[in-house]
């Protein structure tokens, strides 16, 4: 990525205190409605994908008009309530997905420029260290850590 200045905003805290409070309405209007997952659950049950919302829908469908398929060990009562939670939650999910992406990618992008600059300024630091300026010393010996490369070790091939 280029180190030209790709993004150059000033958010006012008056917005971002707004959209917090917006967002912790939202959240606070579905808490008694959502389900938090350990991550051991989140391993353990059936992935939503591009193909699975649609083939729960389709199946809803099917059930509505071949009853006669449904085993009698199926509670359908449950299942058009689980299927009605995935329609109503369609919208909101679409959206905060979006919301996600984009403060994440203006986020890293931020955090990018950021650090460019951020070398800039340790490169000027570690040049006055080694020539001796005493000042330079207390911010070298701290930034050192978060700049100074380990070993170069190649990635295994995952295939």
């Amino acid at each position: 990525m280029s180190s030209q200045n790709q993004i150059n905003v000033e958010i006012p805290k008056d917005v971002i205190d707004e959209s917090v409070a917006d967002l912790q309405k939202v959240r606070t209007r579905l808490a008694p409605y959502l389900q938090g997952l350990t991550v051991k659950q989140r391993k353990s049950i059936f992935k939503m994908g591009d193909k699975t919302v649609p083939t729960v829908q389709k199946i809803d469908s099917y059930v509505t008009t071949n009853p006669e398929f449904v085993p009698p060990y199926m509670n359908v009562e449950e299942f058009r309530k689980d299927v009605a939670v995935v329609n109503q939650l369609e919208e909101v999910f679409n959206l905060s997905g979006q919301i996600y992406m984009d403060v994440s990618d203006t986020r890293m992008l931020a955090v990018h420029e950021g650090l460019i600059n951020g070398m800039f300024y340790y490169g000027m630091v570690r040049e006055a260290f080694s020539r001796g300026v005493a000042s330079a010393r207390a911010i070298y010996e701290d930034l050192q850590a978060r700049f100074s490369r380990g070993p170069y070790k190649p990635r295994a091939n995952k295939e």
